[in-house]
């Protein structure tokens, strides 16, 4: 499989999660390199649904090494939590998890200025897990990381200073305090059940590439929830597209053997922003069928058409190789599907997104409309047993982006992925 880079190619809940379990078959070990617990990876099995927002879905294979990089912003308590709920459902979890002793602390301080943000007109729908405010921490070089976690006396000292100081910010935006002692103690005993997995891992990373081990990067949230390349500000706090995967782990670019982009065959975002394609039809249907519920936040997804103009981008800005189109049974009851070509904004047709949300918000998208199949797809097991009006609309839409079909998902099981 070479090292492969995984990325969401629209605003995130592509299905990565699912992508990432399929390809761990054949990687020795899996990184997630970026973001905190406001991912949410749900991975089938059976009839067992696990829902993974920190540790890589990478965990699920036995025999496999799952690494937290340096880029992840990560709640310490939360770790502790996920990992108790895996090992509840029978997943061990021990030698095959590595953390970053590099990486950054999410404190109850950070989702407590979350919470305030998200209060006001401005808000940008975020989960309120203090993820923006850890990565504002991180860059005024006052963070908190793993590694000081690792030592009390340091900890204790670096946190109290944190507390005083987002205290005084918290009781200017009318905010309850937050409580040293409380976070201190709790924060130390989580400390203390972790440090069994906290290392260098940039070091572990370049010893596997040396032994040539095969290493899949798992992204969180999308490509346009990026910091830089996203539909700023309705985005993330950390870097989600392929670079971003090296940054966060320490592995250089030339090291990177293929990227690959997930994206679903329809598009859907959470919380604000502009979003051309949103269509009600569409919605409401998908709602109704039960699908597009945050698996983090339960809160419904916005939905629309698939949206070749952002996939388009996404290619560029990624250098994707490959993609991996998931939820084609989604749109198995439609007569018709539209998909977005290209955008009207005034007389000018646009190829690409414009980086202005404001000019973005007022673009027309251009469609064309291809026929359905009518059929389920939920049981083809290879290429030629989807509807000829399914394997049209894949190569549609793979040819508007600009990238090879090389997976196709028919459902959330994971005998339910297509090799193309």
């Amino acid at each position: 499989m070479a090292n492969t880079i995984l990325v969401g190619a629209q605003w995130g809940d592509e299905g990565k999660g699912k992508i990432i379990d399929f390809l761990t078959e054949k990687a020795d070990i899996v990184v997630r390199s970026q973001g905190g617990n406001n991912a949410g990876h749900t991975v089938i099995l059976g009839s067992k649904k696990y829902v993974l927002h920190l540790i890589p879905s990478g965990i699920l294979r036995p025999q496999k090494i799952c690494v937290i990089g340096n880029g992840v912003v990560l709640d310490p308590v939360a770790v502790v939590k996920e990992i108790d709920g895996l090992r509840a459902q029978k997943i061990k979890v021990g030698k095959n998890l590595l953390i970053s002793e590099s990486a950054h602390l999410v404190l109850p301080y950070h989702r407590a200025l979350d919470e305030q943000r998200e209060k006001g007109k401005n808000k940008i729908g975020t989960t309120k897990r203090g993820i923006g405010p850890a990565y504002e921490n991180k860059a005024s070089r006052s963070g908190l990381r793993m590694v000081d976690l690792m030592q009390p006396a340091v900890f204790s000292a670096k946190l109290a200073a944190n507390v005083k100081e987002y205290n005084a910010l918290l009781k200017l935006l009318g905010a309850k305090p937050v409580n040293f002692k409380e976070i201190n103690d709790a924060y130390l005993e989580a400390g203390a059940k972790l440090k069994q997995f906290v290392t260098n891992t940039t070091v572990f990373l370049h010893e596997a590439l040396k032994a040539r081990k095969e290493i899949l990067f798992e992204g969180a949230q999308g490509t346009f929830l990026d910091i830089d390349h996203g539909t700023y500000p309705f985005v993330t706090s950390s870097n989600t597209t392929a670079g971003g995967a090296c940054t966060g782990s320490g592995v250089p670019p030339h090291r990177i053997d293929r990227v690959m982009g997930v994206m679903k065959a329809y598009t859907t975002r959470v919380g604000e922003g502009p979003f051309p394609t949103e269509d009600g039809v569409i919605s409401d249907m998908l709602h109704g069928m039960g699908r597009e519920f945050g698996a983090t936040t339960g809160r419904a997804r916005r939905c629309g058409w698939f949206d070749a103009v952002f996939t388009r981008y996404a290619a560029m800005v990624n250098g994707i190789d490959d993609l991996a189109i998931t939820n084609l049974d989604g749109l198995d009851n439609l007569d018709t599907i539209k998909v977005c070509t290209h955008y009207k904004s005034g007389k000018k047709t646009l190829e690409v997104p414009p980086t202005d949300c404001a000019q973005l918000k007022n673009c027309v998208p251009v469609y064309i409309e291809l026929p359905g199949w009518k059929t389920s797809t939920e049981k083809a097991k290879k290429f030629s047993d989807l509807p000829k009006n399914a394997r049209a609309y894949l190569k549609t839409i793979s040819d508007l982006t600009g990238a090879r079909l090389h997976i196709a998902s028919v459902g959330p099981g994971r005998d339910q992925t297509i090799i193309v």
